[in-house]
């Protein structure tokens, strides 16, 4: 039988930004324990941005796993969680490759520090996961003031592109990108304006990118989920509209990071997807079309 997932209601979290998972009721489910590993990323090095939570922290487990080094970037405030998965990882994976690197990828120089950080621990990098993010919904257009929209658009995709030009100096033949898109890139979202604009240039960012590094043979893809059980919601949410979080979906509740983190060891394992790239696999709860 498939694990029982969290379904609303839920209670009401109290999280303030950027919020830690640890204190989330029902906490995320990341662990993924029908999920079997095969050594698919062995020798690997992966760095993974907004790593300490979320999506982020499951997709740090299953690499893991797979055999992979992990770089975790996260904000200073988030250290709290980046420790906690890092301490998770050695004492349930065994693996002892766990960097912790803490900035914020809306600084260039951040970007080519995390980097080159990574590289000087390892030696080398293989994978890069774009996948930290930054959302506030506001009622309306006038409600979004400039500083939230450039604070949204460095976050999401400066962030994203920084943080490649960072890697690729570092990347040879056979290694990936995986950015972490939105179901709002694809259908919009009334109240999240900036956040659905920056998920939809994530998506044309890593299709056009995917057809520059052809030649190269670097395979970039991205992941665009709908509702997930993560920080990043609760946090800048109300009571209200938390309570009935992912209740739309078919499935009538969000996904957990551990549903949506096998699709990120699908696309950076050169064993399962050496033919795909510049696709953006979308994880819907049942929901069969978007956009």
């Amino acid at each position: 039988m498939p694990r029982q997932q969290p379904a609303p209601e839920f209670p009401p979290q109290g999280l303030e930004k950027p919020g830690i998972e640890e204190a989330m009721d029902p906490q995320p489910h990341f662990e993924a324990p029908d999920y079997r590993a095969a050594d698919k990323l062995e020798g690997k090095v992966a760095l993974i941005t907004g790593g300490d939570s979320g999506i982020g922290r499951s997709v740090a487990t299953l690499f893991a796993r797979e055999g992979a080094s992990i770089a975790l970037v996260c904000l200073e405030e988030e250290q709290q969680d980046a420790e906690a998965i890092r301490n998770y990882i050695l004492e349930t994976v065994g693996s002892d490759q766990v960097l912790l690197i803490c900035g914020d990828v809306t600084d260039a120089s951040f970007c080519k520090s995390a980097v080159e950080q990574t590289v000087t621990e390892y030696g080398h990098l293989d994978i890069l996961v774009n996948n930290a993010a930054y959302q506030q919904h506001q009622d309306g257009i006038d409600d979004i003031s400039e500083e939230q929209w450039d604070h949204t658009f460095k976050t999401n995709i400066y962030g994203y592109f920084h943080m490649v030009q960072a890697a690729l100096k570092h990347m040879k033949e056979g290694a990936n990108i995986i950015n972490t898109g939105s179901i709002t890139g694809l259908e919009g979202s009334g109240r999240l304006l900036d956040y659905s604009a920056t998920k939809g240039a994530i998506h044309a960012f890593t299709k056009s990118l995917a057809q520059n590094l052809v030649d190269r043979k670097i395979r970039v893809n991205c992941v665009a989920p709908g509702p997930v059980w993560t920080p990043l919601n609760p946090a800048e949410r109300s009571e209200d509209e938390i309570k009935d979080f992912g209740s739309g979906t078919p499935y009538g509740r969000p996904a957990q990071p551990e549903e949506i983190a096998p699709a990120y060891v699908y696309f950076a394992s050169n064993a399962d997807s050496s033919y795909v790239t510049g696709e953006v696999m979308t994880i819907l709860g049942g929901a069969t079309r978007a956009g």
